[in-house]
């Protein structure tokens, strides 16, 4: 299992973008967390995620 911003999730084995294009998120306006580390973007691709990881999400979001 892996925990997703307090929620654990059966995702274990997937890269991160393949989690990622199942959901909501806009890859464009998102900040990850990897067990503490910040990730670059152009490793969603690259990281598998494994029982046990932490991940956090956070969405950036405009106004004015």
């Amino acid at each position: 299992m892996v925990k997703v911003n307090g929620d654990f999730l059966d995702i274990a084995g997937k890269t991160l973008l393949e989690y990622l294009e199942s959901t909501n998120y806009d890859t464009r306006r998102i900040a990850i967390e990897k067990n503490g580390e910040i990730l670059p973007k152009e490793k969603y691709g690259k990281t598998k995620l494994e029982d046990g990881d932490i991940i956090e999400i956070v969405s950036f979001v405009g106004g004015g």
